[in-house]
């Protein structure tokens, strides 16, 4: 068996490489590190150079040099909270996003509702995953609220209790993503069976997390053909990429949509509306609305940044090629 079967390699992969030279070899990244990078080929691990890639991407390499990035079958990617248009990619090629929710801390559902739209809006599947059940006091039913149609598990790494369930739940390349203390580290630790990743206890002044982990790192879990991506704690989680990611996080909100009297409703003031009929008769929270609400903004301002850096983008490289004929026009004794 070769190493790559241990890190998610199937038959895509395999097709999406034949199209490339054979002259290089196939490999995962799943360490990257300031222009390095680790990654996995059938020959083991191998340490490269290569830049603007992620872990989890697949890859062509030529010795130690990076060659091609395969086209990506899924990415997590969050918004810049500023005013710039720059995205960040958190992982690729990821098939199951585990959010984590810790029990002992005050529960956000907006936070949820947040991190389940991020997952949704990778291609990937999202799990929600409560840590630490065993000393605290957050229940599952509290947390469906945020998460209608998401599998929602219970889980303690101390007693190993909701582990097996939740390992049920998941597919392929299997993604670890939550605030800082939210037990990230620690549950992957008990799926992987040991302590591969480092940990840390919360502060209890606040209840805040440490960042125990600085960076991303994709290990297999024995015995299971999954693939297991710790990630660092999120400070902030701006969401970008579709009305789709906001409308499967909100499934319960765009199936009332549906029904509303006109196609365009906005969900404010309109006669007819099932949304605030389902507020009104206390089936809809106005927490929820009001995050759905602004998630759709969030996510409308982040694209529109995005698509006018792409305009400018495509300006600039006009200009060049502009440049060039006239430089080129300049040589050859002629004008335009």
């Amino acid at each position: 068996m070769s190493p790559l079967d241990h890190y998610g390699l199937d038959q895509h992969w395999l097709t999406e490489f034949e199209k490339l030279s054979r002259k290089t070899i196939l490999a995962r990244v799943v360490q990257v590190d300031r222009g390095e990078f680790d990654a996995i080929t059938d020959r083991g691990p191998v340490r490269c150079s290569g830049t603007g890639i992620c872990t989890g991407d697949w890859v062509t390499l030529d010795s130690f040099r990076l060659v091609a990035t395969l086209p990506r079958r899924t990415a997590i990617e969050r918004a810049s909270a500023g005013s710039t248009s720059d995205t960040q990619v958190l992982g690729a090629n990821v098939d199951t996003v585990v959010v984590t929710v810790a029990s002992d801390t005050a529960l956000d559902l907006g936070r949820v509702e947040r991190y389940i739209t991020l997952a949704w809006g990778s291609g990937a599947v999202p799990v929600v995953a409560i840590t630490k059940a065993d000393s605290g006091s957050v229940a599952e039913e509290l947390v469906m609220e945020a998460a209608p149609g998401v599998t929602v598990c219970s889980t303690s790494a101390l007693s190993d209790g909701g582990i097996d369930s939740l390992t049920a739940h998941l597919h392929g390349t299997v993604a670890l993503i939550g605030p800082s203390g939210s037990g990230k580290s620690t549950l992957g630790n008990a799926l992987l069976g040991g302590s591969v990743f480092a940990t840390g206890a919360t502060r209890s002044a606040d209840s805040k997390g440490k960042h125990t982990t600085v960076h991303r790192e994709l290990v297999p879990i024995p015995s299971s053909g999954l693939v297991l991506l710790d990630t660092p704690g999120l400070r902030s989680v701006g969401v970008q990429g579709s009305e789709d990611a906001v409308a499967s996080a909100f499934s319960d909100i765009d199936e009332l949509a549906a029904t509303c009297r006109f196609g365009d409703c906005a969900h404010e003031r309109e006669p007819g509306c099932a949304v605030l009929a389902a507020v009104d008769a206390g089936e809809l929270t106005e927490r929820r609305l009001g995050n759905y609400r602004k998630l759709l903004r969030e996510n409308a301002w982040a694209t529109s940044r995005y698509d006018a850096r792409a305009r400018r983008e495509k300006l600039r490289e006009y200009k060049q090629i502009s440049k060039s004929l006239r430089q080129k026009y300049a040589a050859d004794g002629r004008t335009r």
